[in-house]
This record gives C-alpha cells, structure tokens and sequence, in this order.
C-alpha cells in the first residue's frame, strides 16, 4: 500500500473519529458542558438559573447541598450528591443556585454539565479536570437507566474511581425523579424474572448508594406554592392585591394538575407579561 493510500486512511479515520480538543481556559468562565463528535469542553459565560433566595420550601436540602459545597470550594473532603424526587420541585435550579453563592466565594470553583447520554465518555472528561488546578462541580441533570442500559458503569469511574479514583477537585451532583435510578417497576420485574434475583438489580440499584448524600424533594403545599409566588413578585416588583394574585395563582395549578416550583414560576412568568414587567 503506497503513502499517499495510507494518507488518505489515516485521514478518513481521523474525520470518522476526531482527537479530543484541548481543554479550555477554566479561569475565562464559570461553567462549561461537555460535548462530544469532537469531545471538547465549551464555556458557559451567563448560567441560566435563579438565586437561591427564591428557591422556597427546601430549606433543609438547600443548606445541607451549600455545606458541602463549600466544604468542597474550600479543599476539604465533600461527598457527591443524589437530588431525587419530585418534578419541578427545584432539584437542578438548586445545583446551579448553590454553584454561584459558592463560585462568588471561590471563583476558581467551576460547574461542568455532563448529558446522561454521553456518560461513556466521562472517562476522558475527568483527564482534563484532573490537570487543572481548578474545582470542578461534575452536574449531570435528569439521571436515570433502563433495565438494558449499560450507562450506569460509566458512572462508576466518578463515583468509585477505579485505580486512579475519583479525582479529588472533581464532586458529582446528579438530579433524578427516582431515588434508585430505574422505575420500580423494572425493579421487581427483574426480581421475579432473574435466575439469582437479589444479584439481578444490585448493582444498578446500589449506584444510588455510592452517593454520599440524599437529598429528597417532595411536592409542595399550597401555602408553599402561593409563598413562592409571592417571593417572585417582591424580588421583581409585581404589585398584585393579595385575594387577586391568591385566586389567580390557585386557578393556574388547578388547570395544570399540579402544584410545584416550576408551576409557580410559570404562573409568575404569565403573570409578568400581563403586568408589563421583564424579568429576563
């Protein structure tokens, strides 16, 4: 085979397979999300989010996340963390809240995004942060597998580590509706169905366990609905008469079937617009 043949291999398998890109300037912005085909990481400059003084009714769960956030900004040991529960209850706004309370404290504390569905390559991510002298907050939204989802031993090299271990400027928040990571369902089915039952789920089950922390997020109350609502319009200066802005607010969750910090905030978006006021 002549060079020019090789040549031209060689750059064929190079576009069907690109290198990785080096990584970024950490120091030029607060976050980044990890993409892949090529793998890089690209910079966040402006973190969609909402402060942490409008995040109402998980109190617990927001001082206990902070705690160990600034454990962690600060170099001490931290665990990782399993925000779990409710839809719409705050789980990930309360990650990126935390993020930037802690990244004005420590700005070299830095948020990386990391899809589910490009778990595999957590591998080759965590290289990079490895050798940055930086803090990494690893964030990876909406965690959840199917009961024929290998996804979750990619997992694993963040929470266990293997040889190498998990690097230690790098903690691992992740955000489910389920507190096991798999539907309850699949659960039992595959203990009913398995010839050793017990072993079938364990180890998909047990990747919950390897999170230090648990924080569960349960739905919200009508009084704690209507008190989110409330902190909205004094933070963006939306003057309602109290009974209007009550009716108003219960009439909106009644057509939704649902009460939760995002039906509140959707509500107060609606709300916003009607009264004239931006809250972009």
């Amino acid at each position: 085979m002549s060079e020019v043949q090789l040549t031209r291999i060689a750059a064929a398998l190079e576009r069907m397979s690109p290198a990785p890109l080096p990584a970024p300037d950490f120091s030029g912005a607060p976050a980044f999300v990890w993409h892949v085909d090529p793998e890089r990481l690209v910079p966040v400059p402006v973190v969609n989010r909402v402060g942490l003084d409008l995040l109402v009714g998980i109190d617990r769960s927001r001082d206990t996340l902070l705690d160990n956030t600034r454990r962690f900004a600060k170099g001490f040991a931290a665990n990782n963390a399993l925000l779990w529960g409710a839809r719409g209850m705050g789980k990930s706004s309360l990650v990126k809240a935390i993020h930037a309370e802690v990244c004005a404290e420590n700005p070299d504390l830095k948020l990386v995004e990391l899809q589910r569905e490009d778990l595999p390559s957590v591998g080759r991510l965590l290289t990079h942060l490895r050798e940055a002298p930086q803090r990494f907050v690893l964030f990876c939204d909406d965690l959840s597998f199917s009961h024929d989802d290998e996804h979750y031993k990619s997992l694993k090299a963040v929470l266990d580590g293997g040889i190498e271990g998990r690097p230690d400027n790098v903690v691992l928040y992740a955000t489910s509706n389920r507190r096991h990571l798999m539907p309850r369902d699949m659960i039992e089915n595959e203990r009913s169905s398995a010839i050793s039952p017990s072993e079938a789920v364990e180890e998909k089950v047990s990747l919950s366990d390897r999170f230090g922390l648990w924080l569960g997020f349960h739905p919200c109350s009508q009084d704690e609905y209507l008190a989110m609502i409330d902190r909205y319009c004094a933070e963006h200066g939306v003057d309602v008469a109290p009974d209007d802005l009550r009716a108003e607010a219960i009439e909106w969750q009644a057509t939704r079937g649902s009460r939760s910090g995002r039906v509140a905030w959707q509500f107060f978006v609606d709300l916003a617009g009607r009264h004239g006021v931006r809250i972009g």
